[in-house]
C-alpha cells in the first residue's frame, strides 16, 4: 500500500514555485500518494497538519528554515514524520541532516530513507531546529529582505552580516546556567540545537541535532573589526577557541537583558528577552539518508 503524504510547499521560498511540479513528479514516481495544501500564512501550517493527523503517514515540507520552523508545533502534536525538500536560501536544517539540495535526491530520501529522532530547541514557548539568538543575527534578519535573499542566495547572509557588524555596539546581558550567573558584554548570544545556522556556519565543532544538549556562545568583541579574524573559524565551529568567545553547553539557559531584546529562531523574530532556552530531546521524526555522504 502506498504511503499517503501531506505536501506543503512555500511558494515564496527561493526555489518554491519552480520546484513544485518537479517535486510532485519525483515523489509520485516513488509511489507516494500526495495530498497538496498551501497557505499564504505560515501561522496556519500547524493547524493544517493537525487536520490531516489521521489521513496521512508523513508530512513533506518544501521551503527554507523559516518554513520548517513554522511547522514544528503541528509535527510535535501529531508525531507525523517530516520529509524535507530544501527550497530555501540557507537550508541549514537540511545541511545538518545531510539532505542534499538536489531535488531528485531529496525526494528519494523521503521515499527510501530512514527515520531519525531529533531534538528541538525551545525558547519562551517557541520551538527551533537550528539556532535561537539575539544581537547581530537579529539585525541581519531585520535587514535581509526577500528580494535580497532571492537574488543573492546564501551570499546575502555574508554581505548583510558585514554591513551589520560595522554598525554593531556591545550590550550587557546576564546568562544563567546550572545555578551560576554570568554577566557579559556581548554583540551576540546564540543558542544552538542543530549543527548549522546562518547559511552554513557551525555552532560548535561537535554539535549534533540529537545530542540532548544546547550549545551557547557569546561573541564578546569590543570593536567591529575584531570579528573579521573569527569569520573563517565560524564556518567550522572553531571560533569558540578564541578568547573573544564564551562557550557553554547545557540542557537549559536563561538570558536576561536590561530592556527586552528580540530573539531570532531559525531566521524569524519570534520572542524577546528575558528568555529561557531548553532542549526537548527526541522531539520528532525526520526522514534522512540511509547512510551519510562521505566527508571530503
Amino acid at each position: 500500500m502506498n504511503q499517503r503524504a501531506l505536501l506543503l510547499v512555500n511558494r515564496q521560498a527561493r526555489r518554491g514555485q519552480e520546484a513544485l511540479t518537479q517535486a510532485i513528479t519525483h515523489l509520485q514516481g516513488w509511489g507516494l500518494d500526495l495530498l497538496e495544501e498551501s497557505t499564504a500564512d505560515p501561522q496556519q501550517l500547524p493547524d493544517l497538519i493537525r487536520s490531516y493527523r489521521d489521513r496521512v503517514d508523513l508530512v513533506i515540507v518544501g521551503g527554507g528554515d523559516g518554513t520548517m520552523n513554522a511547522v514544528t508545533e503541528g509535527l510535535v502534536d501529531t508525531q507525523l514524520p517530516l520529509g524535507i525538500l530544501p527550497l530555501g536560501t540557507a537550508n541549514d536544517l537540511a545541511r545538518t541532516l545531510c539532505i542534499p539540495t538536489d531535488l531528485a535526491q531529496a525526494c528519494q530520501i523521503i521515499a527510501e530513507g530512514r527515520v531519525q529522532r531529533i531534538d528541538l530547541g525551545w525558547v519562551n514557548g517557541k520551538y527551533f531546529f537550528n539556532v535561537a539568538s539575539l544581537g547581530l543575527s537579529v539585525q541581519i534578519t531585520q535587514q535581509m529582505t526577500k528580494e535580497v535573499k532571492r537574488r543573492w542566495g546564501v551570499f546575502a547572509y555574508l554581505t548583510t552580516a558585514l554591513r551589520v557588524v560595522r554598525q554593531s555596539r556591545p550590550f550587557r546581558a546576564e546568562i544563567r546556567c546550572r545555578g551560576e550567573s554570568i554577566p557579559v558584554k556581548t554583540v551576540q548570544i546564540a543558542v544552538g540545537n542543530g549543527r548549522y545556522y546562518g547559511g552554513g556556519m557551525t555552532v560548535v565543532e561537535d554539535a549534533a541535532i540529537d545530542d540532548n544538549r544546547l550549545d551557547l556562545y557569546s561573541l564578546e568583541i569590543q570593536n567591529w573589526w575584531q570579528i573579521i579574524p573569527l569569520l573563517p573559524a565560524m564556518r567550522g565551529g572553531q571560533h569558540i577557541k578564541s578568547s573573544k568567545v564564551r562557550a557553554l553547553a547545557g540542557k537549559e539557559f536563561e538570558v536576561h537583558t536590561r530592556r527586552p531584546r528580540p530573539i531570532n529562531t531559525d531566521g524569524e523574530i519570534t520572542t524577546y528577552t528575558p528568555a529561557t532556552f531548553r532542549v526537548v530531546p527526541k522531539a520528532l521524526s525526520v526522514l534522512v539518508p540511509n547512510s551519510p555522504p562521505p566527508t571530503s
